[in-house]
């Protein structure tokens, strides 16, 4: 199969996918089709919004609709990092002696659910900074490699702060997306409840599989960015620090801290994917800024003041991407 031939397969799925997944939940287009860029991507998501918004369903059912392994974690203050991992367990063996097995945890699975991560104190929290970074668990001294492909999608609640955890900086910057999930419109809201309240039920069906997600992510690697594409990337990023020169004056009052060089690889890799998935074989500029705001919205830091005057990074993130200079970018395909 050649990579046009792929690319075109690549399309297909992603229509089924979402129209699979449509047969479930209600909406919600702009959040799947960010999360299938991510998993693509072979990258993490951290969604963020408030109870009741299906977050967890939609992540179940594109477990199921990618026939990957699923397990969820709740994460709570008393959790620790061998709930994650798994653990060294005494077992009598049939000669009557005793050994140590390693019992997997939930992390050993191809998706996994880290619900309300920012419930549970950094040390767990940091239980999943290897498989995230490394996709492998290291216990008792031995390192196991987690099955492909892996993905941590996690979610968090954004108005109870109260006895919570946020995530630090460099866990941050390890998800590929930030993803915001808004209310439902009216219509949709309606949709929910007729759909949620009857006596049906939706059964998901797989779509593509696991060889063929990787076989996606290997393709998604060939695809070409032009310079002028990759110049705009380091622009929209460098313009986030504010001793960047050139920068523009509002960084230096309003942004503490900006994007670090993942930054730029994740904008790349989701353009590519957002490329093919646009029905074209090389990344433009207009997918660097449809995907700027997930990118780039939890890696910038307000300062105080820009919080005084009621920006935050979704606000500074669109402000940058207006002051980015388009040169040759201008010219779209």
């Amino acid at each position: 199969m050649d990579d046009r031939e792929g690319a075109e397969r690549l399309v297909a799925a992603f229509e089924r996918i979402t129209s699979e997944m449509g047969r479930f939940i209600v909406g919600q287009k702009e959040v799947i089709e960010e999360l299938l860029i991510a998993v693509l991507a072979g990258g993490h998501c951290l969604l963020e919004g408030v109870p009741g918004l299906a977050k967890t369903a939609m992540i179940r059912s594109l477990a199921r609709c990618l026939d990957l392994s699923f397990r969820r974690i709740q994460f709570t203050p008393d959790l620790m990092p061998a709930d994650i991992t798994g653990t060294d367990i005494i077992q009598e063996t049939p000669e009557g002696g005793r050994r140590f097995v390693f019992q997997k945890g939930p992390i050993f699975a191809q998706m996994v659910l880290a619900d309300e991560i920012n419930r549970t104190p950094p040390k767990t929290q940091a239980a999943l900074l290897e498989a995230m970074q490394e996709h492998s668990v290291t216990v008792g001294g031995h390192t196991l490699k987690l099955e492909e492909p892996f993905f941590v999608l996690a979610t968090q609640n954004p108005i109870e702060q109260e006895g919570t955890y946020p995530l630090p900086e460099a866990q941050r910057d390890r998800f590929l997306f930030l993803i915001r999930v808004k209310y439902p419109s009216r219509e949709e809201e309606r949709a929910i409840i007729e759909r949620t309240t009857g006596s049906g039920g939706a059964e998901l069906r797989p779509v593509i599989h696991a060889a063929e997600i990787l076989e996606a992510q290997r393709l998604v690697r060939k695809v070409p960015v032009p310079d002028h594409v990759l110049d705009f990337v380091l622009d929209l990023v460098r313009y986030t620090r504010a001793e960047e020169p050139g920068a523009p004056g509002f960084v230096k009052e309003w942004v503490e801290w900006g994007a670090g060089p993942r930054a730029c690889q994740n904008l790349v890799m989701a353009g590519k994917v957002r490329a093919l998935l646009k029905g074209r074989v090389h990344v433009s500029v207009e997918d660097i800024e449809a995907l700027a705001l997930p990118v780039l919205r939890h890696r910038i830091v307000p300062t105080f003041a820009a919080e005084a005057e009621g920006l935050d990074a979704d606000g500074l993130v669109s402000k940058i991407l207006a002051a980015v200079p388009r040169g040759a970018a201008t010219h779209r395909s």
